[in-house]
């Protein structure tokens, strides 16, 4: 059994995460490509706004609902979808809301328009919630996501949290309270603040502020729940992390750093994945007499330099093959060509599932 496959073994949700810039998504796609070639039927989901998964998928475009990819090789079927945080933001909505009555007054809200947007680790969280929505369905042997892209590659491991205490802060519960006693506050002591928006900008952000609380607050325990049950799918045995990795001296720093806290944290870890590396094979040759003393100087010190650049990912490599002990490491060349296409994941499949 090879490396990636020891990672996939037993589980039906395969969490692809790290920084930004180290091939995050390709890894994301070939994984779920090498796992539909084996027999599986795989769902690949990504935030993409760059779109480069659906171009490699052959794919003209991908939405909020899966799509199968064509021109799989072997018995399972590949499907992939991008995720529209707003949209899945809706579903919710949706799904909570008391009655038809509910679910559109939420729905055309300004302030729900903006704060589906706005709420810190809200597109993170949809994508947790996405998962956890087709994890439930059953639909799939197996679920690979390709974590959103943010600055700090643990952001949508606390997203679910972030929203819970959204719910739960001071602010909401104090507009939410059975008496709207706040909301009285409010009208009394910024008034006049409101009415001059209103007559400047054409809207009662009052009555929206009004709106949306009242007809939220149904909703804020289906919510909350919810934000729990995807905490439990990815703590449990049902699913695992793949951290991915590039061999430069931050990706590595960053992929240590994020193993470590995956272990505070308890969550399923099953290997990595460092893409791009360097390595160099056999020795140089006397080149002078095949192509003349000045091209033979130029390809030795290119050698040189290729040389140099080996041996820094390897000591790299060696810093993330001791934190993790004995875990699964998959190492993917660097390849002659970008990866654009069906061809392209399958030669970095053939490495990962080697």
């Amino acid at each position: 059994m090879s490396s990636i496959e020891r990672v996939l073994a037993g589980h039906e949700v395969c969490v692809c995460a790290g920084a930004g810039g180290v091939g995050k998504t390709t890894t994301s796609a070939a994984v779920a490509l090498g796992a539909a070639a084996q027999g599986r039927k795989v769902a690949v989901l990504t935030i993409d706004p760059a779109k480069r998964l659906a171009n490699a998928l052959g794919l003209e475009q991908l939405g909020n609902e899966a799509r199968r990819v064509p021109g799989v090789a072997g018995p399972g079927e590949l499907w992939a979808m991008m995720l529209d945080a707003k949209r899945t933001f809706d579903e919710l909505v949706e799904t909570y809301a008391a009655d038809e009555r509910a679910r559109d007054a939420v729905l055309s809200n300004r302030i729900y328009k903006e704060l589906s947007s706005a709420v810190s680790g809200s597109q993170e969280y949809m994508a947790m919630e996405k998962l956890y929505e087709l994890h439930a369905e059953g639909g799939y042997d197996l679920l690979v996501l390709d974590t959103p892209p943010t600055r700090n590659a643990l952001d949508f491991l606390d997203a679910p949290e972030r929203l819970s205490r959204f719910i739960d802060s001071r602010s909401l519960r104090f507009f939410l309270s059975p008496t709207r006693t706040g909301l009285r506050l409010v009208s009394r002591g910024s008034g006049l603040l409101f009415g001059v928006l209103q007559r400047v900008t054409g809207i009662d952000l009052l009555r929206d502020l009004s709106e949306f609380f009242a007809n939220f607050g149904d909703m804020s325990e289906g919510f909350r729940a919810r934000a729990a049950r995807v905490n439990e799918l990815l703590a449990s045995d049902a699913a695992t992390f793949l951290l991915v990795s590039s061999p430069r001296r931050d990706a590595i720093d960053d992929a240590i750093f994020f193993h470590q806290r995956l272990r505070r944290r308890g969550m399923p870890f099953g290997g990595a994945v460092v893409n791009r590396f360097h390595d160099v094979r056999g020795k140089g040759a006397d080149l002078s007499v095949a192509l003349g003393a000045e091209l033979a100087a130029k390809v030795a010190q290119n050698l040189a330099d290729y040389s140099a650049l080996a041996a820094r990912d390897r000591a790299n490599l060696r810093r993330l093959t001791a934190e993790l002990a004995g875990d699964p490491l998959i190492v993917v060349p660097e390849l002659d060509e970008d990866v654009h296409d069906l061809d392209g994941l399958r030669r970095v499949a053939d490495h990962l599932f080697a």
